[in-house]
């Protein structure tokens, strides 16, 4: 590969992998690499390790199903933030859109700054894992 490793996708742990991998797809715009889409022949939905690609195929975020993972309780430090990831917009009104969408879509708002010198807001998607939309 080369001389140093290649980043391949961020790794998100939860109890139900379609719920939230279908969150991510939703608020992110992105796509099941083949062979993941949810079933469509009726037969029950086991998957366990699902991944998220943009529309060319570069990989995202994957999510792996973890029984006993328990959600972060960020601001509150009862169980630690391990991770969370940030994602830019352009204008506090694409903030605003996006944080909508999030909560629409079943997302926790935990801190709202959006009238900070960096608008951002810290959310929860709904298996507990916090992440930022900010304007840059």
């Amino acid at each position: 590969m080369g001389t140093y490793p290649a980043y391949l996708h961020t790794v998100l742990d939860c109890r139900r992998p379609r719920e939230l991998a279908e969150f991510y797809r939703q608020l992110l715009g992105l796509f099941y690499r083949p062979g993941d889409e949810p079933p469509t022949d009726g037969s029950p939905d086991d998957a366990d390790w699902l991944v998220l690609t943009r529309p060319d195929g570069t990989r995202q975020l994957a999510i792996q199903e973890e029984p006993e993972h328990r959600a972060t309780t960020w601001p509150d430090h009862t169980v630690p933030q391990q991770l969370h990831v940030d994602y830019l917009v352009g204008s506090v009104e694409e903030l605003e859109r996006h944080k909508d969408v999030a909560l629409g879509l079943g997302a926790e708002l935990r801190l709202d700054r959006s009238d900070d010198e960096e608008p951002l807001y810290v959310l929860a998607d709904p298996a507990g894992h916090t992440f930022c939309l900010l304007v840059g």
